[in-house]
Formats: structure tokens, C-alpha cells, sequence
């Protein structure tokens, strides 16, 4: 062989290796998609038989805007909070841990058993018993006293196991709780979702889906106190007693960084709470909700694969811009169902009467009980800038009656007809 010959097949050489050394790293990266857990082959279809299917669901209408395409999460929802209708979703009821987003349940199960905010409580050693270790904790100690309103700050803002321990305690301990929580899963038709541990610890079997915790939301949505406690920025929390000075005190914040903001994340324009979690075998998980223009929307991601920081806000907020953007373009996919109980609620007589204190009125109002509960504080979010400001007297878009079929039916024939009241 000539040297100009040798020389032409080494270059040929050169080049090719390194094209020959890079298919590997091909072949890995499709052997670590192959590896991803994938959603089981059959999931419940309850809110619709496309919410049964594995992979994204969706349907476009003209003029509708195609999803984001920096989506990595294994299941998430979007859904009108209002209406129920699920504009769009992925892996619906596939059983996913769910982390402190379970915390929502929690609160919306046990928050009506301690209706005075005010009641104090002591701290034993057996209530703190139990809490897993490298747990979130807002800073509770033992031999402290604390209200009612201190755990439930404990609990939303600073996700902490040891305020969750407490109230568990408080209402007749684990058993009780879980047994009370699992019930109430039932009672709201949030079927996919098995409490194993009150405070969302990873533990065996425990599990929920992005369909079961968009319904949990939109139920603790529904009560003041749950809405006031999910928005709140910041709050005053005790700290330690010592003899003969005054009880110290410090500042917590709420780990929902949509709602603060945090380093690359914005607060989002509307936000108005709920619930976020994050633990080794449940990825992070939340859900939000929001308000623009008079739409509310709800949204729940959960276990993003993306190594973008702060991934399960980033996409959340994506999710929102979407829907605001699709909301009236879109064909749902399904619904969110309502409550078991709210078969009665629809079978009672229309009667004209008006709602006992503290019920909710057939236009959404809530009367004057409800606002002693939260001591006269309102519950409306005024948004302005992505800032929360509690409103006077008001009462926040989503507190109405579950959207029960013919509700659902008279809201959309105003759409339509403005002489028709929704």
C-alpha cells in the first residue's frame, strides 16, 4: 500500500472511531427510557374512559395551543376547578406515592374536627413519636404548648411531620387518623389513593394518583380555613418557652415556591396555593391552583424525570399557562367527580330556602358562620402582581356547590344565554 494510501486510511480511521465510540452512549440513554417505570395496563377510568388510558390525553379545538413540550412528569392533571372538566391529562390514575401532597387529605379530613383554631394543646413525648427519619419539620418541641392554628401553619407552610404527629395524636392517634383519612378518600371517590402514613412519609402501599389529589384539592378548597392556611406566604411561629421570659418566636415560610418564589422560580401570577412534596421514592409531587381572568384552574404534577431545578413548579406553571390559554378550546378529556355525598345533596328539594350559618348557598355565597370561623378575616384572593392579598368579606371563585350534572349543564347554557343565571 502506497503512503498516500496509509496516510487516507488513517484519516478515514480517526474519524470513524470516534463515531463507532459515541453509539454507546446512544444505546444507554434508550436503555435508561426503558427502564422508566411505566403505568400499569389497566388504570381506573372513573371521570371518563380516556382517563383509563396510559400517555397524554388531549383534544384540540381550533385555535387551541399544542401542550408544552418540557413536560417529563409521570402522571399530571389539569382541570377546570369550577366546572370539574379535565382539560388535559397524563397517566391520570396511575398510583403514584405521593409524598406530602397527601398532606392535603390530611387537612381536608381533620381540619372540621377542631373548629376552634384557638385550642391549645401541650406536647408529650408520645405525641412526637413515630417521625421518620430526615423528615420536614416546622420546629415543634416538647413540654411547648401550641394552638390549633400554630400546627395547621406547621403543617401548610413548612410541610412538618412533627405539627402532622401532633394532630394525629390530638385526633386519637394513627390508627384513627388513617382509618378517618382512607374513609374520606372514599367519601370524595379519590379511589386510587391508600393512606399508609398521615404526613405522605414514604411507607408500603401508600399510594395516590394526580386525579386523586386534584379532587383532594379542589374538596379542601371548598372550606376557609383550608383556602386561608394553602395561601399564606409567611407566618409567625412559636418557639421555645423558657421560665421567667417571653416565649420566642420565628418566621416561616411556605415551601410552596410558586406561592414565594425562589432562586429561578417566580411567584406565579394567580396563585393561591396548595400543596407540594418531595421524598426518595415519590420524586416531588404538587398540586396548584390558580385564578386569571375569572378562570380557576387546578393542576397536579407528579414525579418529573427532568433534572431542571425546581421541575415540578417549572412544569406546573407551564401547565397552567396552558390551560388558561386552552380554556374554551379544548373538548375535556373528563371530569372531576364529585363527592359521594352530593348524590343527596342533588336529590334534595329546590325548595327556595335559604342555607343554615356556615352553608353554602346555591350562588356560591358562604354565610356569615364561616367568616366567625376564620375570625372575620376574608377568604377571597385578590391577585395582583402574583401577590396574595386576603379580601374583606369576599369569597374566593371555587367555593361553590360540586358541579353536579345539571349545574354543569346551566353554567354552559350561560355561556350562551346571558339572561340565564349559572
Amino acid at each position: 500500500m502506497s503512503a498516500s494510501k496509509k496516510t487516507a486510511w488513517a484519516v478515514t480511521a480517526a474519524l470513524f472511531l470516534p463515531l463507532v465510540a459515541a453509539v454507546p452512549a446512544h444505546a444507554d440513554t434508550k436503555d435508561e427510557k426503558d427502564k422508566q417505570p411505566k403505568p400499569p395496563n389497566a388504570m381506573s377510568s372513573l371521570g371518563g374512559p380516556l382517563l383509563g388510558n396510559a400517555g397524554t390525553q388531549v383534544q384540540l379545538g381550533p385555535g387551541a395551543p399544542v401542550l408544552p413540550k418540557e413536560l417529563s412528569g409521570r402522571s399530571w392533571v389539569v382541570a377546570d376547578a369550577e366546572s370539574g372538566e379535565v382539560l388535559a391529562a397524563h397517566n391520570a390514575h396511575w398510583p403514584l406515592a405521593p409524598a406530602s401532597t397527601l398532606k392535603m387529605l390530611f387537612a381536608d379530613t381533620l381540619l372540621p374536627k377542631f373548629p376552634d383554631a384557638r385550642l391549645k394543646h401541650l406536647v408529650t413525648t408520645a405525641d412526637m413519636a413515630g417521625i421518620g427519619a430526615g423528615s420536614s419539620l416546622v420546629g415543634i418541641k416538647e413540654k411547648q404548648t401550641y394552638t390549633v392554628h400554630d400546627l395547621w401553619l406547621g403543617v401548610f407552610l413548612r410541610s412538618g411531620n412533627d405539627a402532622v404527629h401532633v394532630l394525629t395524636s390530638m385526633n386519637s392517634g394513627l390508627r384513627q387518623t388513617v382509618k378517618e383519612m382512607n374513609e374520606h378518600a372514599v367519601e370524595l371517590q379519590a379511589l386510587d389513593t391508600h393512606v399508609v402514613s398521615p404526613d405522605g412519609y414514604d411507607a408500603p402501599g401508600q399510594v395516590s394518583s394526580a386525579y386523586d389529589l386534584t379532587l383532594i384539592a379542589r374538596s379542601g378548597m371548598q372550606k376557609p380555613a383550608f383556602r386561608e392556611y394553602a395561601a399564606t406566604p409567611r407566618a409567625v411561629f412559636p418557639g421555645e418557652q423558657k421560665p421567667g421570659k417571653k416565649r420566642e418566636s420565628f418566621e416561616i415560610q411556605n415551601t410552596n415556591r410558586l406561592l414565594t418564589g425562589d432562586l429561578g422560580v417566580a411567584p406565579y401570577q394567580g396563585i393561591a396555593g396548595v400543596k407540594n412534596g418531595n421524598t426518595t421514592h415519590a420524586g416531588a409531587t404538587f398540586t396548584g391552583v390558580a385564578e386569571r381572568n375569572g378562570k380557576v384552574l387546578l393542576v397536579t404534577v407528579m414525579n418529573p424525570s427532568s433534572k431542571e431545578q425546581h421541575a415540578v413548579y417549572r412544569e406546573t406553571a407551564r401547565l397552567l399557562d396552558w390551560g388558561f390559554a386552552a380554556a374554551g378550546k379544548v373538548t375535556p378529556v373528563g371530569e372531576l367527580v364529585p363527592p359521594l355525598s352530593a348524590r343527596t345533596e342533588s336529590a334534595a328539594p329546590d325548595d327556595g330556602s335559604v342555607p343554615a350559618p356556615g352553608k353554602n348557598a346555591p350562588d356560591g355565597t358562604v354565610h356569615a358562620a364561616s367568616e366567625e370561623r376564620s375570625g372575620g378575616v376574608g377568604i377571597a384572593l385578590g391577585v395582583a402582581g402574583g401577590v396574595l392579598v386576603l379580601l374583606a368579606g369576599a369569597v374566593f371563585l371555587v367555593n361553590r356547590r360540586w358541579p353536579l350534572a345539571g349545574a354543569a349543564g346551566r353554567r354552559r347554557r350561560a355561556r350562551q344565554d346571558p339572561d340565564v343565571n349559572p
